[in-house]
């Protein structure tokens, strides 16, 4: 379920446009009734906000924003206003490498199209500094088939080649071998299961493992093939069966990294709930708040599922997850979160 709050009653898009404009008017702007509008709008309501705001003052909201808006917040919709063009979202890239960058990520990431937003993701995770298997594989396992399919389209658009070169090219090794099925996946979306299917295919991945060839191309193939259904059948089997979550069974070289992320692949695939939740946890209690982590989850779920992985916060930590956001962020960048995880009214 949702986090998003969305009012009962949503203005026209022409008031919200006039609003943001009288936002801009005078000589401070009114941070708090940018974020009261931006903050409880859906992506369909915000892209229609931004073309009636185009059409009712000739101007493109996302470079009034950019110019109008003064401090963090200021910076932060700079760089969400940057993504429109490859010379800007490099300029934007560039500046989110300063201290600020969480504040000024927020709102980018936010106001996109959810397409548009995990193809910059993705195409960022690509990039020799701010590289990310991890990125990739959670865009690739946690969004629907039909969602993932909008994502490729929205990269091919904007960076004119394709999302799975850019990962075969940018990868290497058993990271490759994984990844580019991944992201090339479409998965059947129902529930049927075929339970045969599922004790030969436990069986395989037992074997496998067994053996220590966790990349083996029939692993890969289950993983990045069958529905998320199907796994799911299959997994169970293979804990009745041999005794051991498959995951224990992918523990023998803690250190590994391909086996981190398998198992994380696994996770996201099953449960995506208990994989946001840990990055959530970690994010924000690690020594210094990994912010880019803690802004890129909350901004990617809040339409999502945000409502589940707030319960199992709650339930993993004994403590809300907007307590820990508040207590460990401040100004317009906790508010901005706060709104997004449904943390007051609309």
């Amino acid at each position: 379920m949702a986090s998003l709050k969305v009012p009962a009653s949503v203005p026209p898009p022409h008031e919200d446009a006039e609003q943001l404009h009288k936002a801009f008017e005078g000589w401070g702007t009114n941070e708090g009734l940018i974020i009261s509008i931006l903050a409880h709008r859906n992506a369909a309501q915000r892209n229609l906000i931004r073309q009636v705001y185009a059409e009712a003052y000739g101007q493109d909201l996302l470079k009034e924003l950019d110019k109008e808006l003064s401090s963090d917040f200021e910076v932060r919709v700079r760089c969400f206003s940057c993504t429109k063009t490859n010379f800007m979202a490099t300029k934007a890239f560039n500046a989110c490498q300063n201290p600020r960058s969480s504040m000024r990520r927020a709102v980018l990431l936010w106001t996109l199209d959810p397409a548009e937003r995990d193809a910059y993701l993705a195409n960022e995770a690509t990039k020799r500094f701010t590289s990310s298997n991890w990125v990739l594989m959670e865009i690739a396992c946690t969004r629907s088939s039909h969602d993932l399919f909008k994502v490729r389209q929205a990269y091919h658009a904007r960076y004119k080649k394709s999302l799975e070169e850019d990962v075969a090219y940018h990868t290497t090794g058993d990271f490759r071998k994984l990844l580019v099925p991944l992201v090339s996946a479409f998965r059947y979306e129902g529930e049927e299961v075929n339970t045969m299917l599922a004790k030969s295919e436990a069986k395989i991945l037992h074997e496998k493992i067994s053996d220590k060839a966790y990349s083996d191309e029939e692993i890969i193939r289950i993983l990045t093939t069958r529905s998320k259904a199907q796994l799911n059948a299959t997994l169970n089997h293979y804990n009745n069966a041999f005794g051991d979550a498959i995951n224990k069974n992918l523990k023998e070289d803690a250190d590994n990294d391909f086996l981190k992320l398998l198992r994380a692949t696994i996770k996201c695939l099953t449960y995506p709930e208990k994989y946001f939740e840990k990055l959530l946890r970690l994010s924000i209690k690690k020594l210094g708040t990994d912010e880019w982590a803690l802004t890129r989850v909350v901004t990617t779920r809040a339409e999502v599922d945000m409502e589940r992985i707030k319960e199992e916060y709650h339930r993993r930590n004994s403590v809300t997850l907007d307590r820990d956001i508040a207590g460990d962020t401040s100004g317009d960048y906790e508010r901005m979160l706060l709104a997004l995880i449904g943390h007051g009214d609309a």
